[in-house]
């Protein structure tokens, strides 16, 4: 119901912007009040606490991107090109928004235990799209019939994450998406392409 009403969303970009800037234990609510144009008491309105602000700006931009992905690869290709085009998809994403890339590659690192389960909740749907093409190039034959699943995401999911962290930690300084087809190469030759 709160996440349908208009100051939600701006909350939450609001957020965003202020954690990247400042740093999540620095981003006093008052702050992501201000850079959202509303009262610090609109915010409780909408999420308990800063904790809840982090974990529900994950959910939704997560949530979205996942939808994203699903959408592009419903149906099309297989599973190497739907790969490629998940890690695209990853790579543009936090290259167009220089604030999430920070906040998604440094800031959730820095949170508590229970936060951290919290955000490991809401990456296994993103996690089992990476499973789903995994399967499905094993079921084609483009990946290695014996490949562990488990293992195959792991370093894909580690992969990519891993280039996006040293290019934020290098200040963005190189083109990200032209990585995307080296990355590539990398993980389907680890799966075990033909």
């Amino acid at each position: 119901m709160k996440k349908s009403k208009p100051k939600y969303m701006q909350i939450i970009d609001a957020a965003v912007v202020v954690i990247a800037e400042n740093g999540y234990h620095q981003a006093q609510v008052s702050k992501i009040a201000k850079q959202a144009g509303v009262a610090d008491g609109t915010i409780y309105l909408y999420f308990k606490n800063k904790e809840d602000i982090l974990i529900s700006l994950f959910e939704e931009k997560m949530g979205s991107f996942i939808e994203k992905i699903n959408t592009m690869i419903a149906g099309k290709g297989t599973a190497v090109e739907k790969l490629l085009k998940m890690i695209e998809a990853h790579f543009s994403m936090l290259s167009e928004d220089h604030h999430m890339a920070i906040v998604t590659q440094l800031e959730l690192r820095q949170s508590n235990k229970d936060l951290r389960l919290r955000i490991n909740d809401v990456l296994k749907g993103y996690l089992q799209v990476i499973d789903k093409i995994v399967l499905e190039g094993k079921e084609t034959g483009e990946f290695s019939v014996d490949l562990d699943v488990r293992l195959a995401r792991q370093m894909i999911f580690g992969t990519i994450d891993e280039t996006v962290t040293s290019w934020v930690m290098n200040e963005e300084k190189y083109d990200l998406l032209a990585l995307a087809s080296p990355v590539h190469r990398l993980l389907i030759n680890g799966c075990g392409s033909r």
